[in-house]
């Protein structure tokens, strides 16, 4: 068989599995390519990557998932080999087709196994042919009662668009319809098709791993039942609870879908285990996935390594998978905010440091100074723990998770710790609807959260900013201040002080009262029980009660991070009085995140009738698409929003003059997330 060495690679992706791969390469001693859209021009993986080839706009369509100029910039750097990574391109038939036929070497399946996977519906007939467990599906023109609930799914694509859950038979059309448009939007492929929903089902699959010399390795299985929005948040491998059979049934069953298609390179195939234990096929991903580490980690594989090795024409290093030890789990970091509908957030990160030791791994395309921008997935870093045990590796990720310094936008990451404590998660009690059950309280502040348990409350972390503040104006070189005799009061260091914080993004406020002595070390006013050890403008550590704890502070203009033992917290400095001109009218329908205005209801204009709960407009960021809805019936008296409009969060979009007699509803709600 021809073997392709395999000197310099371009990867066309970005982000985080971009940094990944090339770790690999230079691992192997390959020249690493990356392209790179205007709006990464300052992106980790491009100042990580030894050439990078600049691809013209910000969008996704006008760069990443332009194979055209991809195919053109491996060209012209001289790489003699493509990997897709994941998403984008990764599962585009025509794409590999490409690469091949510019005579450059694809790192991943044949262009035929991608084809007969890419539709779901088509890939359904085929492992039914392989003898691969199924659901039936359903005719959406004939379901009925007993048909329900169901589920719609987009043919072509993934990551939960054109996806519904269907439970009322009047609700069936209209949920077609808008699955279609949402699967024809993100796909250009708007087939929908419908089979029943499993309630309380576990996500399953199993890495496979084939070579041209007829050998597919099945690299176990991992649970992915954790998910939001049908993406996945929290991955382990080996999938906890399953019975022996069951595990070889579903190892079977992968390795027969792999040779059904020809299949060559690294690719998953996904179960849905139903709560007794039948698994039904979903569909194969023909590409990497992103939860790869946790099977790395327990196979003791590169499976990139792998990908190239097989790619160069070369055979997999033995016949059988390598043995398992030990059980890894995955987190997903995302700056998002999941008491607020998973809301992406934005701006700089200013810290990302995660801790490092003996079973941990970081895989992130971002360091702290880079920015969070509005047109790619929010996903900060995957962290990954590897241990003897389940038990042992959650423990250590909830660890590292809770030790983590990250500052600047709302991650997700008090979701992440409190979910890997979760009694469900402990015990292994897994299914898809777990944040659907669960969301309220592991958002919920207060009970439940391990900053309270370890480290007193927010009132507390507030009261070591103020202190820390305090210090910093009696130590930072200024302007000498000159006593004046304007206004009822004056501020006396050694009289009660007053410092108001909110808290993000629970947005609770808390006023701290201190007083700074002859000492000059500012101490709490009339907090009985907490005691002042130690306090500069970085770090004060507090006596409470009998025990001693440890705060460490940074700041960003308003913005202070107080991180300690157990728990991290942000808050804004607010002024000691409310400024007027921070009110806005009623009615006004503000941005929730900055983002592209993408279109507006039909014939929407000033003077226009509105209904409550009307869609109005459509936001979107970081592939969330966010409705603006009217807030209630009444009038609309301002509009300030055109599509095509780049946006900041809390721009005014428009202005409804309710009438008073109508109920409010909420002011957006997110479509889905790709």
């Amino acid at each position: 068989m021809r073997r392709d060495v395999i000197h310099s690679l371009l990867v066309a992706n970005r982000g985080e599995i971009a940094c990944r791969i090339f770790r690999t390469c230079r691992d192997l001693g390959i020249t690493t390519v990356a392209v790179y859209s205007d709006a990464d021009a300052d992106a980790l993986h491009v100042r990580e990557a030894d050439l990078a080839v600049r691809l013209p706009g910000s969008a996704p369509a006008d760069t990443y998932l332009r194979g055209d100029l991809v195919v053109a910039a491996a060209l012209a750097a001289g790489a003699d080999a493509v990997h897709p990574g994941y998403g984008f391109l990764s599962e585009n038939a025509a794409f590999a087709a490409a690469v091949q036929d510019a005579g450059l070497t694809w790192v991943g399946p044949p262009v035929k196994a991608i084809e007969l996977m890419a539709s779901k519906t088509r890939a359904k007939e085929l492992m039914a042919g392989a003898g691969v467990p199924l659901l039936a599906p359903v005719d959406p023109a004939t379901a009925g009662l007993d048909d329900l609930p169901l589920l719609l799914k987009a043919a072509s694509g993934g990551g939960g668009r054109g996806m519904r859950i269907v439970r009322e038979l009047d609700d069936l059309p209209g949920e077609l319809l808008a699955a279609a448009a949402e699967a024809a939007s993100a796909f250009g492929d708007g087939e929908v098709f419908a089979e029943p929903y499993v309630e309380r089902g576990r996500h399953v699959e199993v890495q496979v791993m084939a070579d041209a010399y007829d050998t597919v390795w099945a690299l176990g299985t991992r649970d992915c039942s954790l998910q939001r929005r049908h993406q996945k948040v929290i991955e382990e491998a080996p999938a906890p609870g399953l019975e022996e059979g069951l595990r070889t049934r579903l190892h079977d069953a992968a390795v027969a879908a792999a040779r059904a298609v020809g299949y060559r390179g690294a690719g998953t195939v996904e179960f849905l285990v139903s709560a007794e234990g039948r698994p039904y096929f979903l569909e194969m991903n023909t590409r990497l996935q992103v939860e790869h580490p946790v099977t790395e980690a327990v196979f003791g594989v590169d499976l990139v390594a792998l990908q190239l090795r097989v790619a160069e024409g070369e055979p997999l290093p033995a016949p059988a998978p390598p043995s398992a030890s030990g059980h890894a789990v995955e987190a997903r970091l995302y700056a998002e905010d999941p008491a607020r509908d998973w809301q992406p957030q934005t701006g700089a990160l200013l810290t990302l440091e995660v801790p490092d030791g003996p079973g941990l791994r970081l895989d992130t395309g971002y360091v702290g100074g880079d920015t969070i921008g509005v047109h790619y997935d929010p996903m900060l870093a995957k962290v990954i723990a590897h241990a003897p045990t389940r038990t042992e590796a959650i423990r250590l990720l909830a660890g590292a998770l809770e030790r983590a310094r990250i500052h600047g936008p709302v991650t997700n990451r008090t979701l992440l710790v409190r979910s890997l404590r979760h009694p469900d998660f402990v015990a292994a009690r897994l299914d898809t609807g777990f944040y659907d059950r669960h969301l309220a309280d592991l958002t919920a502040p207060g009970a439940g959260d391990p900053a309270t348990a370890c480290s007193g409350n927010p009132a507390t972390a507030a009261l070591a900013a103020a202190l820390a503040e305090a210090v910093r104006a009696t130590t930072t070189p200024g302007p000498a201040l000159t006593p004046t005799r304007f206004g009822a009061w004056r501020n006396v260091p050694s009289q009660p002080q007053v410092k108001r914080y909110r808290s993000e993004p629970d947005g609770a406020e808390h006023e701290i009262a201190y007083r700074t002595p002859r000492t000059g070390t500012p101490e709490p006013y009339d907090a009985p029980g907490i005691r002042v050890l130690a306090a500069t403008p970085d770090r004060v550590t507090l006596e409470l009660g009998h025990l001693t704890r440890h705060f460490s502070l940074t700041r960003d203009r308003d913005r202070v991070y107080v991180d300690t033992a157990g728990a991290s917290y942000t808050f804004t400095a607010l002024p000691r009085f409310t400024d007027p001109a921070t009110r806005t009218d009623p009615g006004s329908l503000l941005a929730p995140m900055p983002g592209t205005v993408v279109r507006l209801a039909e014939g929407l204009a000033a003077g226009a009738a509105v209904e409550a709960g009307q869609p109005l407009i459509w936001l979107e960021a970081m592939k969330m698409e966010h409705r603006i809805l009217a807030p209630a019936s009444g009038t609309l008296t301002a509009l300030h929003a055109a599509p095509g409009d780049q946006v900041e969060v809390g721009a005014l979009l428009a202005v409804v003059q309710e009438d008073l007699d109508a109920a409010p509803v909420p002011a957006s709600v997110p479509e889905e997330t790709a």
